[in-house]
C-alpha cells in the first residue's frame, strides 16, 4: 500500500489555494451571520424580532439555490474553472462592503439584502467547489481530497460560528465597527488566494446558457439521474443535510431544556456543536485511510448504521430533563452521565464523515466530466429541497404532533436507518462493497501493490489472477476500486441463499465445454457483453483452486475472449492466502478450523495491462507467475 498521504495535498499549488478559498468562504459566511445575532443583542431588539430573523435568516440564505442553481451549474460548466472562483470570490468583496455599510448604519434590511446576495454567491461557487476536484486529483486522491474539504469546511462553520458570535461580546460598542473589517478583511483575503488557483479547462466550453430557471433545473435534475449509482449517490448527500438540519436545529433547545445549560446561554450549545462538527472532520480525514485510496463505497452503510447507532445511544442517554440545571461548559463536562453524551455526539459527526465523503467521490468519479457541475447544480438544488423539508419536519413534529426533542432524535435515528436500508437495497452495488469491505478487513490486513496505477479507472478491462481460496473473488473485489464481475463455476453460483449474493454482484456462471455446453456458450456472451459496456471483468484462468499452492497452467477461455474482444488485460497475484483455511493447504478436517492468524497480512498485486490483442495464456501465466514470486 502508497505511504501517500492526503495532507500532502496541501503542499501542492493544485490543491492548497483551493482548499483555503472554500475554507475561508465557509468561515467568512458564518462569522458574518453570527455578527448579525450578534447585532441584533447590541441593537436590544425584542424577543419577537430575534426569532423573526432565525426563522427569516435561513430563509433567505437558501432561497438562491432554488433560483439560481441550474444557472450556477451551466457557468462552471462553460467556464475556465479557476476564473470563475475569481469571479465568485470578487462577488464576495462587492456583498461584503454592503454588508459592512449595514453593520455600520445598523440596517437590517441592508444585512438582509448582503444575506441574500452571500446566498447567490454561494450558489454560484457550489458547481465548481465539487467538480474542480476530479480536474486537479488523481482517482486515488478523491477520496483524501474530499475529506480534507469536508474537514475544512466543517472547522471553518464551527470557528466561524464562535469567531462571529464573538466579535460584539469582545468589542463591546465598536462590534458594528469591527464586523465591518472582519468580513471585508476576509473576503479580500479569499480573493486574493483564488488568484493562485491553478488553471482549470472548462467541461463544456461550448454549451450554450439557458437562462430559464424552471426547465434548466429540470434538465440538470435529469442529469444527476442517468446513472443509478450517481442518482443515490446525490440521494445521499440530500439525506445527510436532511439529518443534519434536524440535528442541528435540535441543539439550542436541547442544550438548555435536557443538557442543564443556563437559559440563553449558548455555550454548551456551541460545545454541544463542536464535538459534532470534530467527529466530522476526523471521520472525513479518516476515509482515505479506511478505503485504501480507493473510491470505497462500502464505508457509506457503515457510516449510516453508526450515525444510527450512536443517535439512538444519545436518546437513552438523556431522554428526560437533566440531573442538574444551569450548568457552564466545565461543570457539564464533569457532570454524571456527560462522558456518554459527549461520546454520543462526536460518535455521529464521526460515522457521518465516513457517510458522506465517499458520496461526493463516488459522483465525481462516475459523472462524466462534461455534466459534473451541472450534476453537483441539480445535488445543491435536492440539497435545498431536503433541507428545507428538515425545517417543516422538525416544525410539524414538535408544533404538531406535540413531541419532545429526544422524540425527535429517536424519530431520525430510526428514519436514518430505514433510508440508509431503502438506499442499500436499490443499489445493491453499496451493500455489496460495504459486505466486502467489512469481511475482508475484517479478517486480513492488506497491502496492495499498483492497483491504483494499473487498473484502468474507466473503460473495459480484463483482470487475470492466481486462484489460492475462496475469499479471493471477495479480496480482489475489496481492492479494485471499481466493480468487478468476475466469472465462477455455475454450481457454486447456484448455491442457495449464496446465489442471491452473487446475482447481485452480477457474477457470471460458467460451466466446462464437457459438463454444460449451454452454459459455457451463454457465460462468454455475458462477459463480451460486459466488456462492451465498458465493465472490468475478473477471472481465474486456472480454472480450479490450486491444490499444492503452485500456479497451474493458464487454460485457453482467456484467449477466446480476447479473441472476441482485445481489451486490455491487467496481470494480478495474490499472495500468503495458501495458509489460509479456504484454501485447499490441508485436507477437509483440518480446514475446518479457525484461522490460525486473524489479521493476516495479504498481497495484493497489480502489473502494468497488457494489450488483448497480443496478449496469450503462457504469456499471462509467466507474467502472474513473476509477480507472485515464490510466496504463495
Amino acid at each position: 500500500m502508497s505511504s501517500h498521504s492526503q495532507f500532502a495535498l496541501l503542499k501542492q499549488r493544485r490543491f492548497l489555494p483551493f482548499f483555503l478559498v472554500q475554507a475561508l468562504g465557509a468561515f467568512n459566511d458564518n462569522v458574518y451571520r453570527q455578527a448579525i445575532i450578534g447585532l441584533l443583542g447590541f441593537m436590544a431588539v425584542s424577543a419577537d424580532e430575534k426569532a423573526l430573523y432565525a426563522q427569516l435568516a435561513p430563509a433567505i440564505f437558501i432561497l438562491p439555490y432554488f433560483l439560481f442553481s441550474s444557472i450556477a451549474g451551466q457557468f462552471a460548466e462553460k467556464l475556465e474553472k479557476s476564473r470563475l472562483i475569481r469571479i465568485t470570490t470578487a462577488m464576495e468583496i462587492v456583498i461584503m462592503t454592503l454588508a459592512a455599510a449595514g453593520f455600520l448604519t445598523q440596517n437590517m434590511t441592508v444585512l438582509l439584502v448582503a444575506l441574500f446576495c452571500t446566498g447567490v454567491q454561494s450558489t454560484l461557487f457550489g458547481p465548481v467547489k465539487y467538480s474542480i476536484m476530479p480536474s486537479v486529483l488523481k482517482p486515488e486522491e478523491l477520496t483524501g481530497g474530499n475529506g480534507l474539504v469536508e474537514m475544512g469546511t466543517s472547522m471553518s462553520i464551527l470557528v466561524g460560528m464562535v469567531f462571529g458570535g464573538l466579535i460584539f461580546t469582545l468589542a463591546g460598542a465598536h462590534g458594528p465597527v469591527v464586523a465591518a473589517i472582519t468580513i471585508i478583511v476576509l473576503a479580500i483575503t479569499g480573493n486574493l488566494l483564488s488568484r493562485m488557483i491553478p488553471r482549470v479547462e472548462a467541461g463544456a466550453p461550448d454549451l450554450k446558457i439557458n437562462w430559464n430557471p424552471i426547465p434548466e433545473s429540470i434538465a440538470i435534475w435529469r442529469l444527476t439521474r442517468k446513472q443509478l449509482a450517481v442518482r443515490n449517490a446525490v440521494l445521499g448527500v440530500s439525506w445527510f443535510w436532511f439529518f443534519g438540519t434536524v440535528l442541528t436545529s435540535q441543539l439550542p433547545a436541547y442544550a438548555e431544556l435536557h443538557l442543564g445549560a443556563l437559559p440563553r446561554d449558548t455555550t454548551i450549545y456551541i460545545f454541544g456543536l463542536a464535538l459534532f462538527s470534530i467527529g466530522t472532520g476526523v471521520g472525513s480525514l479518516l476515509c482515505e485511510k479506511l478505503s485504501g485510496r480507493t473510491v470505497e463505497i462500502g464505508l457509506v452503510p457503515l457510516g449510516a448504521f453508526g450515525m444510527s447507532a450512536f443517535l439512538l445511544d444519545l436518546y437513552f442517554a438523556r431522554s428526560g430533563l437533566p440531573p442538574i440545571s444551569g450548568l457552564t461548559v466545565g461543570s457539564f463536562v464533569s457532570a454524571p452521565g456527560s462522558t456518554r453524551i459527549i461520546i454520543d455526539l462526536v460518535g455521529i459527526g464521526l460515522f457521518a464523515g465516513f457517510f458522506v465523503v465517499p458520496l461526493f467521490a463516488l459522483i465525481q468519479s462516475r459523472t462524466p466530466r462534461e455534466e459534473m457541475s451541472r450534476v453537483i447544480a441539480g445535488m445543491n438544488i435536492q440539497n435545498a429541497l431536503f433541507i428545507v423539508a428538515a425545517a417543516g419536519t422538525g416544525l410539524f413534529l414538535q408544533r404538531v404532533l406535540g413531541w419532545s426533542i429526544p422524540q425527535v432524535l429517536l424519530a431520525l435515528a430510526i428514519g436514518n436507518l430505514l433510508v440508509a436500508i431503502y438506499i442499500f437495497t436499490i443499489v445493491p452495488e453499496f451493500l455489496m462493497r460495504f459486505l466486502s469491505w467489512v469481511l475482508v478487513r475484517t479478517l486480513y490486513r492488506l497491502r496492495l501493490h499498483g492497483i491504483e496505477d494499473n487498473v484502468p479507472d474507466e473503460g473495459p478491462a480484463l483482470l487475470v489472477c492466481n486462484h489460492v481460496s475462496y475469499m479471493d473473488a471477495l479480496i480482489l473485489s475489496a481492492c479494485v476500486p471499481r466493480p468487478v464481475r468476475f466469472v465462477m463455476y455455475y454450481k457454486i453460483f447456484n448455491i442457495p441463499v449464496m446465489s442471491w449474493i452473487f446475482r447481485t454482484a452480477k457474477a457470471i456462471p460458467i460451466a466446462g465445454a464437457r459438463e454444460n455446453p449451454e452454459i459455457m456458450r451463454r457465460a462468454f456472451e455475458e462477459i463480451d457483453a460486459a466488456l462492451a459496456d465498458g465493465q472490468i471483468v475478473g477471472i481465474f484462468p486456472e480454472g480450479a483452486l490450486t491444490k499444492d499452492g503452485e500456479i497451474a497452467a493458464f487454460k485457453s477461455g482467456v484467449e477466446k475472449v480476447l479473441e472476441a474482444r482485445p481489451v486490455p488485460v491487467v496481470p494480478m497475484a495474490l499472495k500468503g492466502m495458501w495458509t489460509s483455511m479456504w484454501s485447499h493447504r490441508d485436507g477437509r478436517m483440518r480446514r475446518m478450523r479457525l484461522p490460525r492468524r486473524l489479521r493476516a497480512h495479504v498481497e495484493v498485486l497489480a502489473a502494468k495491462p497488457v494489450d488483448g490483442s497480443t496478449a496469450t495464456a503462457e504469456a499471462l501465466e509467466a507474467q502472474v507467475r513473476a509477480l507472485r514470486g515464490d510466496n504463495a
